[in-house]
């Protein structure tokens, strides 16, 4: 099979631009039928955006609103212009945020990044990502089945069955995030069990740093980050040639400063995402995260915009371990306990896992709080973490409730 999925992997740039920009018009006047696009975009003439400059006079919607928007409006916002009739499956994640799945045998457009990852028609895959409410194993599923792979659904967690898994039916690649495919190998190492089927790797939902990358590939697996979201799918994605990320094809994907415009070429600024799926239309979604555009062609023969990948948050959301962790939650965890003040989540990286305590300031510091807190923060994050009862006063008066003390890179 060849190096590239398709004819569009290596199209002429200018030729690109100008079918996205022919084809949002019509995406615009789908998403003006609903009643949240219509209210987010006002008084907008769909057929006068036809280029970058008019989509950035757009008004930017945050992803961090969708949770008080899908509220006010349950379930979706007034978001969807048809509703769901026809949609295969609707999904919640943390936030919550509710998101629709599209039509197809891939909607969310990832079988082209897991071909430039290196997955091919045969492989089987082991997918680790879950299939319970969230909709991540189905994107890395519907993906790798339009490719022509066999999927073991195997969801997250459960190491011993996964091994038992890998040892008879031999998946060549894996699909999860970074942290679990590193528990894997270690535990196959520790207990004797044969994972040398594993040879290729798609990652996500996790930092990834160069450290773990190098680990992985020692043990013989190579390992390639995809950009992806519950509500948009596959965004961007590592090619084989391993420098920086390759926008997908059907997503416009803009870098923006504070003000909503768009920054100078290789400055860093906030992804914002703009799909033409006239069923499910997003029109410049902010979603929080940092990158800057690579400006050099990539050496592998793509030639969608590149960028260098996540750097970081524009606001205090982060994830950790491949689940979104908002300051509203944080608030919510204070909110079922007075005993405590202020509170502050700190994120770090410890080994090569992601670690969270929260820190909470109380006069009242007990065993039985800092388990309350422990179960509190399970059942609002839908994540274990550490909880740390420090005395009033202690913590920065800097307006953070979540740190994130990861290094990047």
């Amino acid at each position: 099979m060849s190096e590239f999925y398709d004819a569009r992997d290596t199209q002429d740039p200018a030729a690109r631009e100008a079918d996205l920009f022919a084809r949002l018009p019509a995406v615009l006047e789908a998403a003006l039928r609903a009643p949240g696009w219509r209210a987010q975009l006002g008084d907008v003439d769909p057929a006068a955006v036809t280029s970058r400059e008019a989509l950035a006079r757009l008004p930017v919607l945050r992803k961090s609103d969708l949770p008080r928007l899908q509220k006010e409006s349950p379930p979706f916002g007034g978001f969807l212009p048809d509703g769901t009739h026809g949609l295969p499956h609707l999904f919640t994640s943390p936030g919550p945020i509710y998101e629709p799945e599209g039509e197809g045998a891939d909607p969310w457009r990832a079988a082209r990044g897991l071909h430039a990852i290196g997955l091919r028609p045969g492989d089987v895959v082991l997918n680790t990502f879950s299939y319970h409410l969230t909709p991540g194993g189905f994107i890395m599923d519907s993906g790798a089945r339009a490719l022509g792979c066999s999927v073991i659904p195997a969801g997250p967690g459960n190491t011993e069955a996964q091994l038992e898994l890998i040892e008879t039916l031999r998946p060549v690649a894996y699909a999860g995030t970074p942290d679990f495919l590193k528990i894997l190998l270690d535990a196959a190492a520790e207990t004797g069990r044969d994972a040398s089927s594993l040879t290729k790797a798609v990652v996500s939902g996790a930092a990834f740093p160069k450290s773990l990358q190098a680990e992985l590939a020692g043990r013989g697996v190579v390992a390639r980050q995809a950009y992806a979201t519950a509500d948009i799918g596959f965004i961007a994605y590592e090619t084989q040639a391993g420098e920086g990320m390759s926008v997908n094809e059907d997503v416009i994907l803009e870098i923006v400063g504070p003000d909503g415009l768009p920054v100078a070429p290789g400055e860093v600024g906030e992804v914002v995402v703009t799909t033409l799926e006239p069923r499910h239309p997003v029109i410049r979604l902010a979603l929080g995260d940092l990158t800057a555009a690579l400006v050099e062609p990539s050496p592998c023969g793509r030639t969608a915009m590149r960028i260098k990948g996540w750097m970081g948050r524009a606001d205090q959301t982060t994830k950790v371990k491949g689940m979104f962790v908002r300051p509203e939650q944080v608030a919510e965890i204070a909110r079922r306990h007075p005993e405590i003040g202020k509170a502050r989540l700190v994120v770090r990286r410890v080994g090569e896992s992601d670690a969270m305590t929260l820190d909470a300031e109380t006069g009242m510091a007990t065993p039985a709080l800092k388990q309350a807190l422990e179960d509190t923060v399970r059942a609002v994050l839908k994540l274990r973490g550490e909880v740390a009862l420090v005395a009033p006063g202690s913590l920065p008066d800097d307006g953070k409730v979540i740190a994130d003390e990861r290094p990047i890179g």
